[in-house]
């Protein structure tokens, strides 16, 4: 497998919407097709129309097997870019609760 980012704009309209889908892209992906697609992380982004967007890192047989998934989840996959190599300078940040 390779690893991709892709970059989904403005697909949910919020948390609850953008988890619901999370849900189905999981299960499709592990039950349906875990020989050609593995999802590893997504960083959610407010987009400037206030919409929620993703840019995901996932592995993956080809950009086909993602275009596949995106379509059988519903949701789009506006660019797929493979990784060419991974440069980690520190660890992703843990969140911290926010204070009371």
């Amino acid at each position: 497998m390779e690893t991709f980012v892709i970059r989904r704009q403005s697909n949910w309209k919020d948390a609850a919407e953008l988890g619901i889908a999370a849900g189905v892209s999981a299960r499709v992906g592990n039950e349906e097709m875990p020989q050609q697609v593995r999802w590893i992380r997504s960083y959610v982004v407010r987009e400037a129309d206030g919409r929620l967007g993703t840019v995901c890192i996932y592995e993956a047989t080809d950009a086909e097997a993602l275009r596949e998934h995106a379509r059988r989840v519903g949701m789009g996959a506006d660019e797929i870019v493979p990784v060419a190599d991974t440069v980690v300078i520190r660890e992703d940040p843990v969140p911290q609760p926010k204070a009371a």
